[in-house]
């Protein structure tokens, strides 16, 4: 059972009003004009920084979502120094995830394709541990078969037919997987959460670290 699994849903509302105000307090410092959204997903508290028109706010995002990554670990730090306990918290700025989640998707689609048509494998370029996870849950969705192979930074992902695969041989998800899942139903800084444990326990949790297959 994760950490997150085992705090109240009033507790990760803490932790999301927590890193809202440290946000709020970044974006005064910078001067930069934005929305915070915050809510509850698959058990993880979540925070998205909405442009609003100003696009200084792109600037957290940085070359490959780098900006984004380096906030996220100072607002987990800083909720964790507020609570005294470790933080999963996802950040998003200007809908990085749900764009970085689809132009993946879109690639892994081309890939899968062209492992049907060939009948060979293909091997994707390195990705992070978030990005091969999502490349993993759209091979088994589409019934290939996918391993991770190599060391970080280079690790990356191929994809196979069923038939290229022993039937023990599951999908290598990648054990240090701790990074967001694309952000849906948000609320702003100022309103309640009103979703219950049982709603978050329902939606399949892509963000979940998984054991290492190899």
């Amino acid at each position: 059972m994760s950490e997150d699994e085992d705090k109240t849903v009033d507790q990760l509302n803490d932790e999301a009003d927590i890193a809202a105000d440290y946000l709020e307090g970044l974006l005064d410092i910078v001067d930069y004009e934005g929305d915070i959204e915050m809510g509850i997903r698959n058990g993880r508290p979540v925070v998205q920084i909405v442009a609003d028109d100003d696009s200084d706010i792109k600037h957290l995002i940085g070359k490959d979502g780098e900006v984004v990554n380096a906030l996220q670990q100072l607002t987990r730090l800083a909720v964790q120094q507020r609570t005294g306990e470790r933080s999963r918290l996802i950040l998003d700025v200007d809908g990085f995830l749900t764009r970085k989640r689809k132009h993946i998707r879109e690639e892994v689609l081309d890939a899968i394709d062209e492992v049907r048509e060939t009948g060979e494998p293909v091997s994707l370029d390195a990705m992070n541990s978030f990005e091969r996870k999502i490349v993993h849950d759209i091979v088994r969705e589409e019934g290939l078969r996918s391993r991770s192979h190599g060391a970080e930074p280079q690790r990356y992902v191929t994809i196979y037919l069923k038939s290229q695969s022993s039937e023990d041989d599951e999908d290598d998800e990648d054990e240090n997987y701790d990074d967001g899942e694309f952000i849906t139903g948000l609320r702003p800084a100022d309103e309640p959460d009103v979703r219950d444990a049982e709603d978050d326990a329902d939606d399949v949790d892509g963000a979940e670290d998984t054991e290492d297959a190899e």
